[in-house]
């Protein structure tokens, strides 16, 4: 019996469709499944009969839920024994250079973002230019529960959300719907999750030109037919809570504002479950997480996937991410042992390491 691919390929009229196609892992985000995407956005960037590209999940209950981390996790070094292997290294390096290629792409990207679409998920979302939520959509960057940290060019798009909202749910992991997608600016556009194959047909039925800001046009066009009206979409969260966000995040240093979300005793239940994950999850994440944004304030966007990927490097080699996936993912007992065990325990030369690039040049030098 042949292995189905990981991406399925197809072509509509004009438009390029790639489909993640690992529906039973919520479409993970395999080595195989980024290097395929790759290779076809450079074959459909070339080919003028392609006017627009589409990007879905298979089956309705995710886009993508992430990378492949328990490929990372196999190898990735445990505490006292230093060092990942080479599949880390070349897995975020093509991942992020993914990323990179869909901001920077030439033509329409539409990312259907139905269902769960957190992590490298969101890596593959943020840089499309027309990026779509439903009703069904549930956001997150969930990095601090495995001892990674809100990668995929988090560092650039938390830094750009209202307020400390992205300070907020890069410490908590907090997830977030549609609606609060449109207030982030994590998406452009909310459609009810049944207009799928009728946007679908409008933009295969559309008359492009050659011109590229036409193009973009007739798409967004296509979109805004069938939003969601605003009465109809799902009650948000982050303008809801914009306030007490502010209020949590209000301090000089990050152990201010980490013992405030960690102390929250309200009984709002969203708040309480993104103060649960937070404490829960890898203290020295929450220093990275912290000094990431400050450090990315004013870098460009390859800049920021270039600090990244020596994070990841990094995090993967030191043991964090090893027993991060292990007590989520592997053995399941959601009793990770976090080294060092504590926030206050986390010293600045441990911080400072992980930012710390391993190699001499950049595997993405080469970004503009």
């Amino acid at each position: 019996m042949t292995q189905e691919s990981p991406l399925i390929v197809e072509r509509q009229g004009p438009i390029g469709k790639l489909t993640l196609n690992l529906p039973n892992a919520h479409n993970a985000l395999s080595l195989e499944m980024i290097d395929l995407m790759a290779v076809q956005l450079d074959e459909w960037e070339a080919d003028d009969s392609v006017a627009c590209i589409w990007i879905e999940g298979a089956g309705e209950k995710a886009l993508c839920a992430g990378g492949d981390v328990v490929a990372l996790h196999k190898a990735s070094g445990s505490y006292g024994e230093q060092g990942a292997g080479q599949f880390v290294e070349d897995f975020f390096t093509r991942e992020y250079r993914l990323d990179y290629r869909i901001h920077t792409y030439p033509k329409p990207i539409v990312v259907w973002g139905n269902g769960i679409v957190m992590g490298g998920g969101i890596g593959i979302m943020s840089g499309a230019s027309h990026r779509i939520v439903t009703e069904t959509t549930r956001m997150a960057m969930p990095e601090i529960t495995i001892g990674l940290f809100p990668d995929v060019g988090g560092s650039w798009f938390l830094n750009r959300m209202p307020g400390r909202t992205g300070l907020f749910l890069g410490l908590t992991g907090a997830q977030f719907n549609g609606t609060d997608a449109l207030y982030c600016g994590m998406a452009d556009r909310l459609l009810p999750s049944d207009q799928k194959e009728v946007l679908l047909a409008d933009l295969a039925a559309t008359e492009f030109t050659s011109v590229p800001e036409q193009r973009h046009i007739l798409v967004s066009k296509a979109v805004q037919s069938l939003e969601m009206s605003a009465g109809e979409q799902p009650a948000p969260n982050l303008r809801t809570h914009y306030d007490a966000i502010q209020a949590l995040t209000d301090g000089a240093t990050l152990p201010d504002v980490y013992h405030t979300i960690a102390s929250y005793d309200g009984d709002d239940k969203w708040l309480q479950r993104a103060s649960a994950t937070m404490k829960a999850g890898c203290p020295l994440t929450a220093w990275i997480v912290w000094e990431q944004l400050r450090r990315a304030r004013h870098m460009s966007l390859a800049d920021v996937l270039r600090m990244e990927l020596a994070l990841a490097v990094n995090m993967c080699s030191n043991g964090q991410v090893k027993e991060g996936v292990r007590a989520l993912l592997i053995d399941k007992d959601k009793n990770p042992q976090w080294q060092p065990a504590r926030l206050e325990d986390v010293k600045t030369e441990l911080v400072e390491a992980c930012f710390r690039a391993p190699w001499a040049e950049s595997p993405l030098s080469d970004l503009n």
